[in-house]
Formats: C-alpha cells, sequence, structure tokens
C-alpha cells in the first residue's frame, strides 16, 4: 500500500509540477485564460484533486475511530436515614451543635454511595417521610441541609422514627435494606415503641443501625421556647437509654454505636459504609469504525466537480485525475 501511495503521489507530482522556474521552484503549467476570474477559478479543481489525494493516500493507512463504553452494574443497597431533630439536638457540646454536626456527617455519607437508593425520615415527637428513597444524591443532601428543629412537636418518639423509615424499605427489591437512626435521647412519645418497630424491621428483613450521639451530664441545652419560636439555653442534665438502641439493633442484625464527639460520629459512619458496601462489575466495550471507505468517498465527491471544472475552464490534463 504504501509502495502504491508513494507512486502516485510520484506520477502527480510530475503531471502537476512539469517545469522550473529560473530560480529553480517548480511551477504549474496551467492554460492562459481569458479572464481574472477564470484564472483563479482555474486553481479550484487542481486544488480538489489534491485534496483528494491526501484522502486517498490516507484511506489507505486504514485509520479508525475507537469508542469505549462503560457498562455499570451495581447491586445496590436501599437506606433510609433515620435523623432526630427534637430540641435536645441543638445541644451545644458539639459545635455548633449535634443537629448540624449529624447532618454534615450524614452529607458526607451520602456523597460516598453512588450506586445506592436513599431516603430521608426526620422525628421528634412524630415523625415525616422529608424524602423518599432516590439514586439523586443531590436531592438528599439538600433535604437533610434544610431540616430543623421546631417543625414538629417537641418531644422523641424513635419508635415512631424507626416504623416510618421500615414502611419505606418494606417493599423494596434490594439485596440489602438498612435503617441508619441517629437519636440523642430517650424514648418518650410516639403511639408505636422503639421495640415493636424494631420488631417490623426484622419481619422485613431490615438491619438498624443506631447511633447515639451526644455526651451524658450537664450539657447546655433547650430548656425553653418563646413565641416567636426561638429558644432558650440553660445547663440541663442530660440522660441516655444506651440499653434500648443496642437492643433494637441487635433484634434487627444491625449494630449500636455512641458517638461523643464530631469525630467519633464520622469514624461511625465510615465503618458502616464500609459493612454496606455496594458491590459494583465494570465492564468496558470497545466499537472500532473504518474511516478508509468514507475518506474515499470525499475523495470521489471532490473529484467529480474538479472534472466538471476542469472540462469548462479547458484545462485539458493540468491535473493527475482524467475520467
Amino acid at each position: 500500500m504504501r509502495n502504491a501511495a508513494s507512486d502516485l503521489l510520484s506520477r502527480a507530482w510530475r503531471r502537476l509540477f512539469p517545469a522550473r522556474s529560473p530560480n529553480g521552484l517548480r511551477v504549474p503549467v496551467l492554460p492562459s485564460g481569458g479572464g481574472s476570474w477564470r484564472v483563479r477559478a482555474r486553481r479550484l479543481p487542481i486544488i480538489l484533486e489534491w485534496i483528494a489525494l491526501v484522502l486517498f493516500v490516507v484511506a489507505l493507512c486504514r485509520p479508525q475511530w475507537s469508542r469505549y463504553t462503560r457498562e455499570v452494574q451495581a447491586d445496590a443497597v436501599d437506606i433510609m436515614l433515620a435523623l432526630d431533630i427534637s430540641p435536645s439536638m441543638l445541644s451545644r457540646d458539639f459545635r455548633p451543635d449535634r443537629l448540624q454536626v449529624a447532618k454534615n456527617v450524614l452529607i458526607e455519607f451520602v456523597q460516598n454511595r453512588p450506586y445506592d437508593r436513599l431516603g430521608l425520615v426526620a422525628f421528634a415527637a412524630e415523625a415525616f417521610t422529608q424524602c423518599p428513597l432516590t439514586t439523586d444524591r443531590r436531592v438528599v443532601q439538600q433535604y437533610l441541609s434544610a431540616l430543623e428543629v421546631g417543625r414538629l412537636r417537641d418531644g422523641t418518639a424513635i419508635g415512631m422514627g424507626l416504623a416510618t423509615a421500615v414502611h419505606r424499605l418494606r417493599k423494596s427489591a434490594a439485596r440489602s435494606k438498612v435503617v441508619v437512626l441517629v437519636t440523642d435521647g430517650e424514648n418518650n412519645d410516639g403511639y408505636i415503641s422503639p421495640m415493636q418497630a424494631a420488631g417490623f424491621a426484622r419481619e422485613h428483613g431490615i438491619r438498624v443501625y443506631a447511633v447515639g450521639i451526644g455526651t451524658e451530664g450537664i450539657v447546655l441545652s433547650p430548656s425553653s421556647r418563646g413565641a416567636d419560636g426561638s429558644y432558650d439555653f440553660a445547663p440541663r442534665a442530660m440522660s441516655f437509654d444506651t440499653e434500648l438502641l443496642k437492643k433494637m439493633a441487635d433484634t434487627t442484625g444491625g449494630k449500636f454505636y455512641r458517638a461523643y464527639s464530631p469525630q467519633d460520629l464520622q469514624d461511625i459512619y465510615a465503618t458502616i459504609d464500609r459493612l454496606e458496601k455496594t458491590k459494583i462489575k465494570i465492564a468496558s466495550v470497545r466499537q472500532t469504525v473504518e474511516l478508509g471507505p468514507w475518506l474515499i468517498l470525499v475523495g470521489i465527491a471532490l473529484l467529480l466537480p474538479a472534472q466538471i471544472g476542469k472540462r469548462y475552464l479547458g484545462l485539458g490534463n493540468a491535473g493527475f485525475f482524467d475520467f
């Protein structure tokens, strides 16, 4: 192929540049014309032939265009986040408070789960679904950021929060179904007890990772609420029902974690992230397209007007493709 291309270029060069100028440079021999536009037009057919020649030579080199496609098959996990938004979550043993730290770490946790479906439940004395299961991480993160204390009646209904999350997961066909429940206090409200909710989770094959956040003892915490909705803070003795949360987690095959500091909370979520890791299968497919035939077709398409132009302008054999 290389010899054929070389012979073709040599023949074209000799036919197009047969003479030398006095200073030794090769110049093409073109018939004289009648007008300036005609002189300029005589160059066009030869230019088209040169372009076609280049395309034919390139086509002999068999250029190819390759495209890789990446197919991801993920054995995903469905995860509902249940977050306590009772007033005690504003306690300031965490900076700026427990709720803000919990939200920040959960947002990072969501970011690290690109192939899973995640949802969000908020609870205080009652519970509601803030975000149903979705693969859109940004939506979940936005809803997390928007959560505030005071949207629900004061109190802590851990059983209601867990039951609402279980309700969202019970019909899921995912390989693994998980509730990550974050609270800082004792159950003191709600018509569904925490152990009843844990029993519902076990029936539907849902594991509960219960996370207790905050320190015990005297903590600067909301003591009363003003008419404008703001909270007054005062030192208060805080208690925590560790045994209840541990029993809930054990009932469902999950685990209980205690977070005394923001770093503890980050470590806990990193551990849960490893325990519930999504299995991912990635396949790469290569698609190759031969560009040579297309270049030849373009070259032929350029030769046709070039030949017509040579006949019309009376160039004779000034070029090197004569039909």
